[in-house]
């Protein structure tokens, strides 16, 4: 495991704040996601949640981001509706975006404790999908 980084992207953190408060209605849309890509953008969304199951704020931001033509994020963060603060990725969401940007750093923690820290600090003996693919040659 690596150290975590000192520096919190704060301008990101409001983002999701902000959406998770203005665009979080119901049961259907609970959590907020904000991304920042590699060219400084910042991209947002917000789950799917559907009693079949339903993508995670994280997993609508990826492709989101990917119809924006923002294919290489940097950083990450989720927060709950009703002011319930910065949430964890899901373990599903950790693969994800360890499968599709292994360099990225989530925000987790609250308060005092936020903090940034590589993905793969948060899924130790990582399966990555990618070197157990058979070579197509």
């Amino acid at each position: 495991m690596t150290a975590p980084t000192t520096h919190v992207d704060h301008e990101l953190v409001e983002a999701a704040t902000h959406v998770a408060r203005t665009r979080c209605r119901g049961d259907n849309h609970t959590v907020a996601a904000a991304a920042r890509a590699r060219d400084g953008r910042i991209v947002t969304a917000v789950n799917a949640y559907h009693f079949t199951g339903g993508p995670c704020a994280e997993l609508v931001l990826i492709g989101a981001a990917a119809a924006q033509g923002a294919y290489e994020l940097e950083t990450i963060v989720a927060v709950g509706d009703r002011d319930r603060g910065v949430l964890p990725p899901c373990g599903r969401c950790r693969q994800v975006l360890l499968d599709y940007f292994p360099g990225i750093e989530v925000i987790v923690g609250s308060g005092d404790r936020t903090r940034a820290v590589p993905v793969d600090d948060l899924l130790p003996e990582t399966y990555v999908w990618a070197d157990h693919q058979l070579d197509g040659g």
